[in-house]
């Protein structure tokens, strides 16, 4: 398989995907280890298929250090650093969906946006109630609902209280921010790959 510029290796499962799938990292003049996930600092970029898992094996493997061939000094907590600034990264992508006026909040702005078809994809509290997640499961009607933030970070980040449901109502930025809750998603909730 040969790669354009859009695509690049895991190190981990050897897989070649686009680079949109990946999470891109590089390494200081130092030698340390630091994530790059915008993609705009220099140095050689190494990636790792978003997931969590993979991370973890690419860290306890070694594989960063070997695929460069250099001591590569690595933070022993760097897998929850990571965790913690991808989600960090996915709640400022809130307020600035808040801030642009596509997000919808509450149980009943949901519900309406909803009815109406306007909305992109969900997001809702990982300690939503059942009664609440039947509801907006069956407005839903396919789209996606990211289970990624608890209700207490959902209230932080919007400074609001009992923030359960938000909905990111149909446009360019939408699609963009989705593509970064699915690889958020799927960081940390897939498994090794081989």
């Amino acid at each position: 398989m040969t790669t354009n510029s859009e695509n690049r290796k895991c190190i981990v499962t050897g897989k070649v995907l686009n680079k949109q799938d990946l999470l891109r990292f590089t390494v200081l003049p130092d030698g340390q280890l630091i994530p790059d996930f915008k993609k705009k600092l220099p140095g050689t970029g190494i990636y790792v298929s978003a997931s969590r898992d993979n991370l973890s094996t690419a860290v306890n493997k070694n594989l960063f250090s070997k695929i460069l061939k250099r001591n590569i000094k690595i933070a022993p907590d760097f897998v929850i650093t990571v965790t913690n600034q991808l989600k960090q990264n996915g709640l400022q992508l809130i307020s600035l969906s808040r801030k642009a006026g596509i997000l919808r909040t509450g149980f009943d702005k949901v519900s309406d946006s909803l009815k109406k078809g306007r909305i992109s994809f969900i997001i809702e509290a990982i300690d939503a109630g059942n009664d609440g997640h039947n509801k907006i499961l069956s407005l839903a009607q396919g789209l996606e609902i990211f289970n990624i933030y608890t209700v207490e970070e959902l209230d932080k980040a919007l400074d609001k209280n009992n923030t359960v449901h938000l909905a990111f109502e149909k446009s360019e930025m939408a699609n963009k921010i989705y593509g970064e809750f699915r690889k958020l998603n799927n960081f940390l909730n897939s498994t090794t790959q081989a």
